[in-house]
């Protein structure tokens, strides 16, 4: 059931309770052109960490899901998203909470780690080096700004396989491709304080990403991290059974 709550500066945003449990709850974070339901419900994720008997939560970021789409570019990025779980945080009255994040939703959940005490763990999947050298996703991989041109434009055949991939994503999912665009405007590329992330980390990496290379690097520059390779891509790695047991056991 999808449930809403308004942020500090008025947009309403979908969240689902997912599963009930006791402990420290859990809160899920999706990626770019992804939601709550299709990054981690239908491929059965869920279902996975319901073996460890604690409350789950999902946030469909601004512009995803069935939160607001807004198209001023002014409203989006990674650093504001990071606000938006604080703030479902706040509102759910959490003392502590949990935290994975995978691509986009990773960045989300590095933020909010350099910044929320409350944050008791943190899971990181989908990124690697990429977030030491760019500040975020790995943009020299996907520049950010083919990522905008391909969710404008008319006629995308200009376009290579990997940047038409995102946008054929997006569109079987439904998504509003201007709100995705001042996404990919904002997409952060600013230095990252490492050294503030106090909590204890898991960085999850496909040993096949393409985005997520050379996951070590990000390990070694939070304090006590550790990285964990699973089979396949970009795509394919977030689903692998490895991927939810490496959460388990992390989580557990």
């Amino acid at each position: 059931m999808t449930q809403r709550f308004t942020t500090s500066d008025g947009f309403s945003l979908a969240w689902y309770d997912l599963l009930p449990g006791t402990g420290v709850p859990i809160v899920l974070q999706h990626g770019f052109t992804a939601s709550t339901r299709d990054e981690w419900v239908d491929c059965g994720i869920v279902e996975r960490l319901a073996a460890l008997g604690r409350p789950i939560i999902a946030l469909d970021a601004l512009g995803h899901g069935q939160s607001d789409k807004p198209h001023d570019e002014a409203v989006y990025g990674e650093a504001r998203m990071a606000r938006d779980i604080s703030e479902l945080v706040t509102h759910l009255q959490f003392e502590r909470f949990d935290l994975v994040g995978y691509s986009m939703g990773a960045v989300i959940s590095l933020l909010v780690g350099t910044a929320e005490p409350r944050l008791h763990r943190l899971v990181l999947g989908g990124i690697g080096e990429g977030a030491v050298v760019c500040g975020g996703v790995d943009t020299r991989v996907i520049d950010n700004r083919d990522l905008v041109a391909v969710m404008r434009a008319e006629d995308t055949t200009g376009f290579s396989a990997f940047v038409r991939g995102f946008r054929e994503g997006a569109v079987a999912r439904g998504n509003d491709l201007l709100a995705l665009a001042a996404q990919a405007v904002r997409v952060h590329a600013t230095p990252i304080p490492f050294e503030t992330v106090v909590a204890p980390t898991l960085i999850i990496a496909g040993d096949a990403d393409p985005l997520a290379v050379r996951p070590e690097r990000l390990a070694a520059a939070i304090a006590g991290a550790r990285c964990v390779l699973v089979p396949g891509d970009h795509g394919a790695a977030r689903v692998t059974p490895e991927f939810s047991a490496a959460v388990i056991d992390f989580l557990r």
